[in-house]
C-alpha cells in the first residue's frame, strides 16, 4: 500500500490542476487517470477542436471569399485529414506538458482504473490487471464527465456518434446531422461547414445557443444561416436509424415529422457525470437526483477527507471551471482561507463563427429578478479592427444596474469575442462600474473598443453609434 496526503482520482483540467496546487502547498500527492494526462478537453475536446476551428476558418475563406481577400485558385483542393492531424500534434504538446508538470511537481502518476475501498483507500487496476492501492487523507474526486445519449439510439462510433469519434475521423463527413445546438454542436457545425459539408442543427428549444441571450441567439443563426447550415429550432428528434448510406433522423415540431438524411449523425445533447463504478457508495459519498456528486462551497463532500471538483460535481461544466474549483479545494484541503465561487459570473464562450461569449445575466434574467436596469450596446461593424479583419458582424451588450452602474451581464456575438471577456469579469469581480470602463484608456484600433464603447452606451452618451 502507498501512502499519500492526497490522492486525485481524474487528470483533467480539474484534477491535475488540483494535484499541481496540492504539491505545491506541501502535500504529497498521486494522481490516477485510466487513460490521459490532461483529461477530455486536452485529448479530444477543447483544445484539439480549436485547432479544427483555425483550419475550418482558413477553409472557409478560400472556399467563400477568396475574391474579397484577392486570391484565386485554379483547383483548390483541402485536406481535412491533415487538420485533423495538426489538431493532434497541438493535443499531444500539451498532454506531454502535462506529464511534465507532475515530473516537475514530483507527482506520482497512476494510469489505471480507481475504485474507493474505504473513504481513504482507493484500489487501482492497471492496464496488465495488476493491482494497487493507495491510501489518503484526502482523495479528491475529479472524474468529469461523458456525452448523455437519447433513449432509443445507438452509438455505433461510424454513423451515430459522439464529440470523441466526432474529433478523431480524419475524413471529412459529406453530410451531417447535429442533434443539440449548444456550444458542442455549434462548434462542430462551424468546423464542417468551414469545410463544405451540408449540416442540419436541431435544436429542442427554440433557438440555438439556448443559454445565451435571446439577441446573440438570433445573430448567430443568422450568421449559421448565411454560411449555409441549416437550422430546425424547437425541433424534437423521435428516432435515428443507421441505414446503408448513412443515417436517418425523424424530427417532429408544430410543421409535423419530417425525415432527414445525412451520411452522419452526431449526438450533441449534453453530459453525465462520470460516478458509476467508483465505489462511492463503499465511501458513503452522497450524489444528487441527477448523480452528480455534491459538494459544498469548498468542494467537500458529506465525508469529510473526500472532495469533489470539475464536471462531476455537475456546478458549471466548463474546463475552467473544473480548474477554479481545483484552486478552491487544494487551499481547503491545505487550511486555507477559501472563497465562493460565483458561478452566474463566469465566463463561457462557444467558438463557433462567429464566436459567443457571456457571463453574468441575460437582459431576461435581469427583468424576471425586477431589478431596473440600462444597456449599452455597439456593434462591430463600426469597430474598425473588425471591418479590416473583414469579421463585421455581431455586438457587444452591456447590462448594468442603473442605480449602482455595477456591470449584470456581458453577451458578446462577433470575431475573437472571447477574447474581451476578461476585462469584464475583472471588472465586475473588483466591482467597478461601467464608468470606470468607459474612462479606461483601450488601445486603438482593437476589438477592445467595443467594450469601451459599449460602456459608454450604457451611460447613454454613445460616441461611436
Amino acid at each position: 500500500m502507498s501512502e499519500y496526503d492526497v490522492v486525485v482520482i481524474g487528470a483533467g483540467p480539474g484534477g491535475y490542476v488540483n494535484a499541481i496546487k496540492c504539491a505545491q502547498l506541501g502535500k504529497k500527492t498521486a494522481i490516477i487517470d485510466k487513460q490521459w494526462l490532461g483529461g477530455v478537453c486536452l485529448n479530444v475536446g477543447c483544445i484539439p477542436s480549436k485547432s479544427l476551428l483555425k483550419n475550418a476558418d482558413v477553409a472557409h475563406t478560400l472556399r467563400e471569399r477568396s475574391k474579397e481577400f484577392g486570391f484565386s485558385f485554379e483547383n483548390l483542393q483541402l485536406d481535412y485529414g491533415v487538420a485533423v492531424k495538426r489538431s493532434r500534434q497541438v493535443s499531444d504538446r500539451l498532454t506531454k506538458g502535462v506529464g511534465f508538470l507532475m515530473k516537475k511537481n514530483s507527482i506520482d502518476v497512476h494510469m489505471g482504473t480507481a475504485r474507493f475501498v474505504s473513504k481513504n483507500e482507493v484500489e487501482v487496476t492497471l492496464a496488465d490487471g495488476t493491482k494497487e492501492t493507495l491510501r489518503a487523507k484526502d482523495i479528491v474526486i475529479a472524474t468529469g464527465s461523458y456525452a448523455s445519449g437519447i433513449p432509443g439510439i445507438v452509438f455505433d462510433g461510424v454513423k451515430v456518434v459522439t464529440y470523441k469519434e466526432a474529433i478523431l475521423q480524419t475524413e471529412l463527413p459529406p453530410s451531417v446531422i447535429i442533434i443539440g445546438a449548444g456550444a458542442l454542436g455549434l462548434e462542430f457545425a462551424t468546423v464542417w461547414s468551414g469545410y463544405g459539408a451540408e449540416v442540419t442543427l436541431v435544436e429542442m428549444m427554440p433557438r440555438v445557443a439556448p443559454l445565451e441571450d435571446e439577441e446573440v441567439s438570433n445573430e448567430l443563426a443568422k450568421a449559421l444561416t448565411k454560411r449555409g447550415v441549416n437550422i430546425l429550432a424547437g425541433t424534437k428528434v423521435k428516432s435515428v436509424k443507421a441505414t446503408d448510406e448513412g443515417v436517418e433522423v425523424t424530427v417532429a415540431n408544430e410543421e409535423g415529422e419530417q425525415l432527414l438524411k445525412a451520411a452522419q449523425a452526431l449526438v450533441a445533447i449534453g453530459f453525465k457525470p462520470n460516478t458509476a463504478d467508483l465505489g462511492l457508495e463503499a465511501a458513503g459519498v452522497k450524489l444528487s437526483e441527477r448523480g452528480f456528486v455534491e459538494v459544498d462551497e469548498r468542494m467537500a463532500t458529506n465525508v469529510p477527507g473526500i472532495w469533489a471538483i470539475g464536471d462531476v460535481t455537475g456546478k458549471l461544466l466548463l474546463a475552467h471551471v473544473a480548474s477554479t474549483q481545483a484552486l478552491v479545494c487544494a487551499a481547503a484541503i491545505a487550511g486555507q482561507e477559501t472563497h465562493p465561487i460565483d458561478y452566474a459570473m463566469i465566463p463561457r464562450a462557444t467558438y463557433s463563427h462567429p464566436q459567443v461569449a457571456s457571463f453574468g445575466f441575460t437582459e431576461k434574467q435581469v427583468q424576471e429578478k425586477g431589478i431596473e436596469y440600462k444597456v449599452g450596446r455597439f456593434n462591430l461593424m463600426a469597430n474598425g479592427k473588425a471591418l479590416g479583419l473583414g469579421e463585421s458582424g455581431g455586438f457587444v451588450k452591456l447590462i448594468t444596474d442603473a442605480k449602482t452602474s455595477k456591470i449584470l451581464g456581458g453577451h458578446l456575438i462577433g470575431a475573437e469575442v472571447s477574447e474581451l471577456l476578461p476585462e469584464l469579469t475583472l471588472a465586475q469581480h473588483a466591482g467597478l462600474s461601467i464608468e470606470d470602463i468607459a474612462a479606461n484608456v483601450h488601445a486603438h484600433p482593437t476589438l477592445s473598443e467595443t467594450i469601451m464603447e459599449a460602456a459608454h452606451g450604457a451611460l447613454g452618451q454613445p460616441i461611436h453609434m
